[in-house]
């Protein structure tokens, strides 16, 4: 399982994200965005799945990143 954070452009987006994510059974949480990314609303999702992340894009999201101890490495940008 990899872990990955969406960003969102909205709060509502990434409450909506993280609820589209639970329906489909995977472990997703909305957080704060971590301080080392930046993003227009301030919450995020942080999610784990064996799938691409580019499986659940929606158009609220601002960018995914994939997380590795300390280290954030992009993997979609909308912006």
């Amino acid at each position: 399982m990899i872990t990955y954070i969406a960003t969102f452009f909205t709060h509502f987006d990434a409450i909506s994200f993280a609820k589209t994510l639970h329906k489909n059974g995977l472990d997703a949480k909305p957080m704060p965005v971590p301080r080392r990314l930046s993003s227009s609303c301030g919450t995020c999702v942080k999610f784990t799945s064996d799938a691409s992340p580019l499986n659940y894009k929606h158009e609220g999201i601002e960018q995914i990143v994939s997380v590795s101890e300390d280290h954030y490495q992009l993997v979609w940008d909308n912006r």
